[in-house]
């Protein structure tokens, strides 16, 4: 027979979901906890100042240069020879988008100030550096003798 017998000489025609319900239920809570760790953007190591954070602004377009000189409009690859046109079409749409500028800290002064150049180009007359805030360490307990 396909039914399972339940002692009184029944067969029982259901089928027990709870063990799948609780599988689901751990996969989910695993999902949602590894995602946010998934969508972390472009790793780059930003120079280090003591600034003030920047606040959030709805119109924004961040250019990223990695270590290996590759350009980033938001998170998509661009080339040197198209950036100035692409940023001319999304700054020329909205007017009041900030354009801001994360480059790593190993990339050649060169590199970073050719894409200023095409920014400049671009017809973006405020540009922003982005950096990482300085860390303070903790001043060094006196030993007493």
């Amino acid at each position: 027979m396909a039914g399972v017998s339940s002692g009184k000489g029944r067969i029982m025609g259901e089928i027990n979901v709870v063990p799948l319900v609780d599988v689901m239920l751990v996969l989910l809570i695993i999902f949602m906890v590894t995602a946010p760790m998934m969508m972390q953007g472009l790793d780059v190591k930003l120079p280090e100042t003591d600034t003030t954070t920047l606040k959030q602004s709805e119109e924004l377009l961040v250019l990223t240069v990695t270590r290996e000189g590759k350009i980033f409009l938001d998170e998509f690859q661009v080339g040197h020879e198209g950036l100035s046109d692409k940023i001319a079409g999304i700054t020329g749409r909205k007017p009041e988008t900030k354009v801001y500028l994360r480059a790593d800290k190993d990339v050649p002064y060169g590199v970073v100030v050719q894409v200023m150049a095409e920014a400049r180009k671009a017809g973006v007359h405020n540009l922003g550096m982005v950096t990482e805030p300085e860390k303070v360490q903790a001043p060094e307990k006196k030993k007493t003798p």
